[in-house]
Order: C-alpha cells, then sequence, then structure tokens
C-alpha cells in the first residue's frame, strides 16, 4: 500500500526531469527555488509513509522533555511481587560490568513510570538474591512509590480502588520475561517491614525427570535435612562478605510428583520442594548435587548426615552442584495480613504470554522427544543383531540419561564416594585468609540474605 501511496503522489507531482546540460544552464535563483521543490516534495512523501505505517514523528532535538515534579507527589510504602524466568539473565541483582539482570529492568521500569525519582531514593530491599539462570515466581521487594492520595487515605478501601495500576504500569515497560504480578499496601503499623530482613520463610522448588532416580531413597535423604544444622558443607562460602556462621533451618523438603498423569515414567517430571528461613549462596544448588547422587544410588541417603556433622567433617569435599535453570525461588512468606492488590485483566495478560511461551518451548519438547523415541527404535534393532560376536547383548536395552546434564562439570569415567574426595578449605582457614587482607567482616555480622 506504501508502495501504490508512493507511486501515486510522484506521478501528480513530478516534472519533466532536466538533465545536466539544462541544470548547468540555470541561474543560481532558479536553482534554489528547484532545490526547495524537491524537498517539499520529499517532506510530503516522508509524512505519507509515516502515516500509512504508524511510524511516529521525529520529535525536534531542540524541544525539552518536561520534567516530572516528584516534590509535589504523595508516597507510600508497598510490597511488590515479581516473577520471571531467569535463564537468560546475568542472575537478579545489578552489576557493575552488564545491565543484562532483573533488578536492572525492574529499576528502569520503575523510574521510566515516573513511580521513583531515584534507587537511592526508594527505600529499596529485596527478599533476596538469585543467581545467573534462576528463575523465580514469588520475589518479594519492599519499596516507597508515587501514590494518588495523602499517607491519611491511602489504606481505605475506596482509595485502594483508584490508587495507581502498579503493576500494569510496570509490566508496560518490562521484558516479557519479567513481570510484576501484585502488590500489598503496608498498614500503618508495619511501615518499617523489610522484604529482605521480615521475611518469615522461603520456598524453592527443583524440577528434573525421574528417568533411573531412586525417589525413595532421594526422599529419605531429604527427611535428614530437616532441622536447625551447619549447612557449611552444602554452600559456597562467602566469608568475604562477613558470612561466617551457616546455621539455618530447613522447615521442610521432599520429592514429589509435578504431574502424577504422565506416562511415560522416564521423562515424568518431579520437582524438589524445600523450604526454610534463609539460604546460603548455592545452599539449594549443593543440596541437590548430593540428592542426584543419592538418586543414582551412587551415595546412600545417610551421605546427608555425614556432611552436617561438621565436628566430624569440618572440610567440605569437592562435588559438582546442579544445574541452575532448573531451580526457582518458589515464594516468600510474612508475618502480615494476606492484601494483596491484583488486577484481573494484567493477571489475564500475563497467563496469555506465559501460555505462549509454554506452547514455544514444548513443541519443541515434543520434537525432541519423538526424535529420541525414532532412535530407541533403532537402538533396539543395533542391540538385538550386534555386528561383532564379541559384543555381548545387554538384557537392559534401555538408555536413560536424562538427569546427567542436571550436575555441572565433568563426569569422571569411575565415580569416587564423597568422602573419599579432595577436601575443600575450612572456614576457619577462609578466615584466616581474608583476615589478612583486611577484608573480612566482624563476625556478628552475619548475612541470611538468600543466595542460591
Amino acid at each position: 500500500m506504501t508502495e501504490k501511496l508512493s507511486k501515486t503522489f510522484l506521478k501528480k507531482k513530478s516534472k519533466i526531469v532536466l538533465t545536466k546540460e539544462q541544470l548547468l544552464q540555470l541561474d543560481k535563483n532558479e536553482l534554489i527555488d528547484k532545490i526547495i521543490s524537491l524537498d517539499a516534495q520529499n517532506t510530503q512523501l516522508k509524512n505519507i509513509i509515516n502515516k500509512t505505517t504508524g511510524t511516529s514523528k521525529v520529535v525536534p532535538t531542540n524541544v525539552k522533555k518536561r520534567e516530572f515534579d516528584f516534590s509535589r507527589c504523595y508516597y507510600r510504602k508497598i510490597l511488590l511481587q515479581i516473577s520471571y524466568f531467569g535463564w537468560d539473565y546475568q542472575g537478579y541483582v545489578v552489576q557493575d560490568d552488564s545491565t543484562n539482570t532483573v533488578e536492572h529492568h525492574l529499576f528502569q521500569a520503575l523510574i521510566k513510570a515516573c513511580l521513583i525519582e531515584s534507587r537511592e531514593k526508594s527505600n529499596y530491599n529485596r527478599c533476596g538474591r538469585t543467581d545467573r539462570g534462576v528463575s523465580s515466581y514469588g520475589q518479594v521487594i519492599s519499596i516507597t512509590v508515587r501514590s494518588r492520595h495523602p499517607p491519611s487515605d491511602q489504606n481505605h478501601p475506596s482509595a485502594l480502588t483508584i490508587e495507581l495500576s502498579y503493576c500494569k504500569m510496570l509490566n508496560r515497560l518490562l521484558p516479557k520475561h519479567i513481570r510484576a504480578i501484585t502488590w500489598l499496601p503496608l498498614p500503618e503499623d508495619k511501615l518499617e517491614l523489610n522484604a529482605r530482613f521480615d521475611c518469615k520463610q522461603r520456598q524453592y522448588k527443583y524440577y528434573f525427570p525421574k528417568s533411573l532416580l531412586d525417589l525413595k531413597a532421594m526422599n529419605v535423604a531429604c527427611g535428614k535435612l530437616i532441622g536447625v544444622h551447619d549447612f557449611r558443607n552444602f554452600c559456597k562460602m562467602d566469608v568475604g562478605n562477613g558470612v561466617t556462621v551457616h546455621m539455618r533451618e530447613i522447615f521442610s523438603a521432599s520429592v514429589v510428583p509435578f504431574n502424577e498423569k504422565d506416562t511415560d515414567e522416564r521423562t515424568s517430571m518431579y520437582v524438589c520442594v524445600i523450604e526454610g528461613n534463609a539460604f546460603l549462596w548455592h545452599q539449594i544448588r549443593c543440596i541437590m548435587g548430593v540428592l542426584l547422587l543419592v538418586g543414582r544410588g551412587q551415595e546412600s541417603p545417610d551421605i546427608i548426615q555425614y556432611l552436617l556433622d561438621v565436628d566430624g567433617n569440618p572440610r567440605k569435599p569437592q562435588y559438582n552442584i546442579a544445574l541452575d535453570t532448573p531451580l526457582n525461588f518458589n515464594k516468600c512468606t510474612y508475618d502480615i495480613e494476606d492484601l494483596w492488590v491484583y488486577d484481573e485483566h494484567d493477571i489475564k495478560n500475563i497467563i496469555i504470554n506465559a501460555q505462549k511461551l509454554w506452547t514455544e518451548y514444548s513443541v519443541k519438547t515434543t520434537v525432541i522427544r519423538d526424535f529420541i523415541r525414532n532412535l530407541e527404535g533403532v537402538y533396539e534393532k543395533v542391540v538385538e543383531r550386534p555386528i561383532d560376536d564379541s559384543i555381548n547383548v545387554k538384557d537392559n536395552k534401555v538408555v536413560s540419561a536424562y538427569t546427567d546434564g542436571l550436575l555441572q562439570g565433568s563426569k569422571s569415567k569411575v565415580y569416587k564416594p564423597l568422602m573419599k574426595r579432595q577436601l575443600c578449605s575450612s572456614i576457619e582457614n577462609r578466615i584466616d585468609h581474608y583476615a589478612k587482607k583486611q577484608k573480612l567482616a566482624p563476625v556478628e555480622d552475619i548475612d541470611v540474605e538468600m543466595k542460591t
């Protein structure tokens, strides 16, 4: 359509095309008039194209955007629940060497929507931090944002119904894999609530296929995690940031089926659900790394008790932690009335977008699954008719390595039990190391932030 309009316009406006010789015969004023005429035609043509294609007009560089006057605004402190698929991000927290973090995009949206003036003035706190590749359904932040109402009226039911649509405003600006789900107005007696330090319970989920794993043994091992323990052998030590105490409490831990109707046992998905008060850096991924070894039958469920016995085993054996992609920070709990505010239409749009994403990935998974089934049929025939008589036909013709990629690092040909492996440095050695460099924070300054 644009091409037709352009041709029509040129047909109507075109004049006789002058040759180079004819142009040389024109005087200066005639040439200037010719240039002005051609420039006007170009401008008209651009306007027609912009109207047809919906291209916005270019704002002149000399026109300054009117600055938002935050001094005339009311403010309120809220909790805001953020969900994100973290596979393509460099973690949650802002980093000096990358803008590809969830927190970076979140603050860009908050500032662009004029909900805050700056991070420094927003009284911001996060429940915790997640590493690169880790997702979250229930990240919660506490933050002071702009409000339509004065503080005295903010928590009235009538005022809440016409308050700024915080989630909708943010979701228009956030990348599609990051969504603001809901917000909670803090009551007057809870205005000092801190998303990080006042969180009572955090829940993590780790998804994995059953393959040939012994789920019963994994659940026995999970039961040994429950209680208050020193988890120094189930984390990456963070002495440099003052984390020298590794006592944490696990409220519950279990492996449960994600979808009980799945007919293919090997590819049926399971999820390990772990709840606790707070977690150490890589704690969940270290726990899952050991649980997967138990599920494979390479370690006994009693290995959990050995590693939790820091008096007898003060140094962590070297082992691979679990992959980041299946890990999800599912939810966090606060001692506060359930007053979360949801927008029906916004939630619907989030579901629609998530369903489109599910379709995209599910179709790819189905294609791969069909490919595997075809090759498995070929493999069975190859095993039945070995080319070389010296090759023994195995009774078990099933190849099942679905969980092999869940442990980071290389896989050794001969498995070496954890308690016979090389040991990492002890906490005392690490403290001495950082103390010599004058980098150690005070021992009493315990960092309980979640860093899984």
